[in-house]
């Protein structure tokens, strides 16, 4: 009815005293911007972006790698031994790793899709999924290329208060105390000597 002041559309939300479509519609847009669902679009939301669809491919490729190692191992396998899991599929691994971590470092910068917030929940529960595959079923760990260098400086920080004590123990000087007996007393004892000699 064009004599109504309001529109028809906020009529239709508004009508039930729940207002079911409204709250509907307010919870999804709010899931979208929690879960940051645009940062795994392009600009202008035609499709995923190509760092995300290649980002899937390679946890695909990832958890194809873990399930045929699995299977070749047999059934027999003890919950402690992936060796043959952390070997093979390694490289795999540490290409999709590197390739989250460069998303996360371009997505800082605003990303592909315009947004700088952090990476969609998509991209961000495969790669918790991998890494938890990774560390806490499998047991694989990368060695940390750090191990020395901290190893290193630990040890020189521990060995200082060593290095300082036995150098202020060296350098300073003991002084010993030398008793000096006064030359009058001696002088006095010898003068009674002489007396009780002419005595």
């Amino acid at each position: 009815n064009s004599s109504e002041s309001h529109n028809c559309a906020k009529s239709i939300l508004t009508s039930d005293r729940l207002q079911i479509v409204v709250t509907l519609s307010a919870f999804f847009n709010e899931t979208w911007e929690t879960a940051n669902c645009a940062n795994c679009l392009k600009n202008n939301s035609e499709g995923l972006s190509n760092s995300t669809v290649e980002f899937l491919d390679l946890f695909n490729k990832s958890l194809t790698c873990f399930e045929h190692n699995l299977q070749g191992q047999g059934i027999n396998l003890s919950p402690n031994n992936y060796t043959e899991v952390c070997k093979n599929c390694n490289e795999t691994y540490k290409m999709l790793n590197d390739l989250y971590n460069n998303l996360q470092r371009l997505n800082r910068h605003g990303g592909e899709s315009g947004h700088s917030a952090h990476l969609c929940i998509d991209v961000e529960d495969a790669m918790n999924i991998t890494r938890k595959l990774w560390s806490r079923t499998f047991n694989c760990s990368v060695p940390c290329s750090d191990t020395v260098p901290v190893i290193a400086v630990s040890s020189f920080i521990l060995f200082l208060p060593i290095v300082f004590y036995l150098s202020s123990f060296l350098h300073s000087k003991q002084k010993k105390r030398i008793l000096i007996l006064p030359k009058r007393i001696q002088s006095n004892a010898s003068l009674v000597n002489i007396q009780e000699k002419y005595s």
